[in-house]
């Protein structure tokens, strides 16, 4: 394209008439949501068409309601349903997420922090077969409940099902549950574990295991991943208040 045009609009125009920040538009064109129709390669002057204003309004309606740039992008690229439904189902989780932080919250508040009773226990290499799903901060439960179902064909009346989950939770890892068989294909590795019983619904777990990290703490052991939980009895016709969990988690300086 040519000079600058009587129909394009200098950056700071548009910013007004969009309701954005000269820095917001400029931060939409480095990472190709919104670019301009014409920058002066002389001085990177910005001008922008007035009928991309509903794109950058949509923009910022978007940014408002925390939805994330990525999505944004495959908005405005015209993936519009699909990239909102994700962006739903996302916020959605998010929310679901801070309600569980605040029942949790709401607990530490009336009882607070957990003084869980911790055994040191030694268990030996088990026989499993095992389920493994990637996951996110916000879709654990999702994931883990995924890899039950995959394993529900392989369980025996006394199989116990073990979720097996990372110390340090990254923005994306994986999630594994095993169920211990004769038959299995894998092992599940023993050793001498630091273990608490928990408890109350599976959504409250974190206290016991923060229970447990704190032993370590206390007697200078170093902890090592993955935190197990093992699932005594069945949430299908167990109120979650009566639910109970084996919290264990390997002390990594056993020999």
């Amino acid at each position: 394209m040519g000079p600058v045009s009587d129909d394009l609009l200098p950056i700071g125009r548009f910013a007004r008439l969009c309701r954005l920040s000269v820095k917001q538009l400029r931060h939409y064109d480095d990472l190709g949501i919104l670019s301009p129709a014409w920058t002066d390669p002389a001085s990177g002057y910005r001008y922008y068409r007035p009928d991309r204003a509903r794109d950058a309004l949509m923009a910022g309606l978007l940014r408002a309601m925390d939805v994330p740039l990525p999505v944004v992008a495959r908005v405005l690229s015209g993936d519009e349903a699909g990239a909102l439904r994700d962006a739903r189902d996302t916020i959605e989780a998010d929310i679901a997420r801070r309600r569980r932080g605040l029942r949790l919250l709401d607990r530490v508040l009336a009882e607070g922090l957990p003084e869980s009773e911790v055994a040191v226990v030694r268990e030996p290499a088990r026989r499993v077969f095992a389920a493994r799903e990637t996951a996110t901060p916000l879709t654990i439960s999702d994931a883990t409940s995924v890899c039950v179902r995959r394993l529900l064909p392989r369980m025996s009346p006394d199989g116990l099902l073990v979720g097996l989950f990372p110390l340090d939770m990254a923005d994306e890892f994986d999630v594994r549950v095993t169920v211990q068989a004769a038959d299995g294909d894998d092992v599940l590795p023993g050793g001498t574990f630091a273990a608490a019983v928990h408890t109350g619904p599976y959504e409250e777990i974190p206290l016991t295991v923060h229970g447990v990290l704190a032993w370590f703490g206390d007697y200078g052991h170093t902890p090592a991943g993955p935190v197990r939980e093992v699932y005594l009895n069945d949430p299908a016709t167990t109120p979650p208040e009566h639910l109970e969990t084996w919290v264990m988690i390997r002390v990594g300086d056993d020999q």
